[in-house]
């Protein structure tokens, strides 16, 4: 996951609607002003298309890839 420190929120990067962008452990959550919708989620699934991305409501989760088996 690449999220820049300087990467808050913008129509071009995250939902229009997201108030915050924070990080838990390896995973991302995205927190909207209001509940976000399909188009929402297509933008971040776009952006992470090898993660596990959910919606639940305002909330959208980029979860963490999976470690390799070693």
């Amino acid at each position: 996951m690449n999220i820049g420190a300087g990467e808050a929120a913008g129509p071009e990067l995250w939902p229009p609607a997201t108030r915050a962008v924070t990080r838990i452990g390896r995973a991302c959550v995205i927190e909207g002003l209001t509940d976000f919708g399909p188009d929402d989620l297509r933008l971040v699934r776009d952006r992470f298309p090898h993660q596990h991305v959910t919606l639940d409501g305002d909330v959208i989760t980029v979860w963490p890839a999976l470690l390799p088996h070693p």
